[in-house]
């Protein structure tokens, strides 16, 4: 689930898509503009009321922040805490009575929140300009569950931002050695079936924060990226992690451990594709 605690914000679908509303805010962007891009660049996420309810949580408290609440994500929340489908949630998640009780009280007091007036809107922060941690191009190692080697390729190095993001895209790698360049060129993008994902393609933006798990990460060598993600139609196609930089593994070990059990899909995406484009 990506949680780890009862607060609103405890969860990481919570800080990827509040962490991406800021960045977006602090650079200019207008609350309207920003709800939309977040909403079209995370239709897969709000299938899923494990993640979704998460979503329009963080999209109603930047919007309450920022004194621009839109009633219909208002209602949106409104419903969602009023009908308790997100208590269900954390019910079919096996959450203790303990949980529940926390988790229920949080939500009337959040949903009681949005309906006061913020004093002042949130001020947009002053960029700050931070080079990212790795270069486009880079190739990276890390041990999976299993003692494997599991990879990442930087597809993206963004380095006008105050938050020095990389777009990184985990692979299938899954080797006893340290994966070469020539791995890296022939292998395939890991689509996400596990828990309530559909397909998904493991490719995310991740800033220059919470880098603890950093030295568990190897950089084995460079390809050549020709494709242009910084460009408006590429940028915002893709969601934002808020996780540890050493926890790049758990998507990997989450889909190989889904597929002891349930086929992968059928579907491919090779990294060459991500990395021959022209655009």
């Amino acid at each position: 689930m990506g949680t780890w605690g009862t607060s609103i914000g405890s969860s990481d679908t919570h800080a990827d898509i509040y962490g991406a509303f800021f960045e977006l805010y602090n650079n200019g962007k207008d609350v309207s503009e920003i709800t939309e891009i977040l909403i079209s660049n995370n239709e897969g996420l709000l299938e899923s009321p494990e993640y979704g309810n998460d979503f329009w949580f963080a999209i109603a408290k930047a919007q309450w922040e920022c004194k621009q609440l839109q009633p219909a994500i208002h209602e949106k929340v409104r419903v969602i805490v009023e009908s308790g489908s997100d208590l269900k949630v954390w019910e079919d998640l096996d959450a203790s009575k303990g949980d529940l009780e926390k988790r229920r009280k949080v939500l009337d007091k959040f949903l009681t929140r949005l309906q006061s007036d913020r004093p002042k809107a949130k001020r947009r922060k002053k960029r700050i300009i931070r080079q990212p941690l790795f270069a486009k191009g880079d190739c990276l190692a890390f041990r999976l569950e299993t003692g494997n080697y599991g990879g990442a390729i930087i597809l993206e190095a963004q380095h006008d931002t105050e938050f020095g993001s990389n777009l990184v895209g985990v692979t299938r790698i899954n080797l006893n050695t340290l994966p070469t360049p020539e791995d890296f060129e022939k292998a395939e993008v890991l689509l996400k079936n596990f828990q309530s994902w559909r397909d998904e393609p493991a490719i995310y933006w991740k800033m220059r924060i919470r880098v603890s798990g950093l030295s568990l990460i190897n950089i084995v060598g460079s390809l050549s990226v020709n494709k242009n993600y910084l460009v408006e139609t590429e940028k915002y196609k893709y969601s934002w992690s808020g996780g540890d930089w050493g926890r790049l593994s758990n998507d990997v070990d989450c889909q190989l451990n889904s597929e002891l059990a349930k086929p992968r899909t059928v579907k491919k995406l090779l990294v060459k594709t991500l990395t021959k484009g022209s655009s």
